[in-house]
């Protein structure tokens, strides 16, 4: 969990501002009854002013159909949510072990500037972290096996009301498992 200092510190660096000015805009916002001073989160006004998006994979090898992906994920709303899958969901879904640890993987994923958390995802049962993150928006890559109808319908059932959205890619084609796949027929022709 990220301290106080930890979370300034991530804002200040994003923002591209100095410490000043940071608290400053978080002052403004704790008297606008947005952000808890104490806890330094949102309040329910502050959640309410922002759309959330949730997007989530594996991301094992990060490749720009993923980079097209997410941007056009985060261009739905005001804060990009995306979830790595832990290491036994991944397996259980491709049927083979991801070759990154899910903590490098979600390290990788949160490095690109337009996600703003990444999050290991729970282990078993994925809607508790859409559960935990109340997302506005899920945004679904263009070839996840996820149904949009099963995942709304999970969702009400949750007391969730949200948006489900297919994203499309200028390169469908492309995925990480070809990639592998490329990458372990060449490295056998060395």
């Amino acid at each position: 969990m990220l301290d106080e200092r930890d979370i300034l510190e991530s804002v200040r660096q994003r923002a591209f501002a100095s410490k000043d000015e940071v608290n400053q805009r978080m002052d403004q916002l704790v008297n606008l009854g947005m952000i808890d001073k104490d806890s330094m989160t949102l309040t329910e006004l502050g959640r309410g002013a922002l759309k959330v998006v949730f997007a989530g994979g594996v991301f094992d090898i990060i490749h720009p159909g993923h980079i097209y992906t997410l941007r056009s994920a985060k261009a739905l709303g005001d804060v990009l949510v995306v979830v790595i899958a832990r290491n036994a969901t991944a397996l259980k879904s491709k049927g083979k072990a991801p070759i990154h640890d899910a903590k490098l993987r979600q390290e990788l994923v949160s490095s690109l500037k337009f996600v703003d958390i990444a999050l290991l995802g729970h282990e078993g049962d994925i809607f508790k972290t859409v559960e935990l993150v109340r997302p506005n928006v899920i945004a679904l890559g263009y070839d996840q096996v996820h149904e949009e109808k099963h995942i709304t319908e999970e969702c009400r059932k949750r007391g969730l009301d949200l948006q489900v959205v297919r994203l499309q890619s200028p390169v469908p084609d492309l995925k990480s498992s070809s990639i592998k796949q490329d990458l372990g027929q060449s490295l056998y022709k060395i």
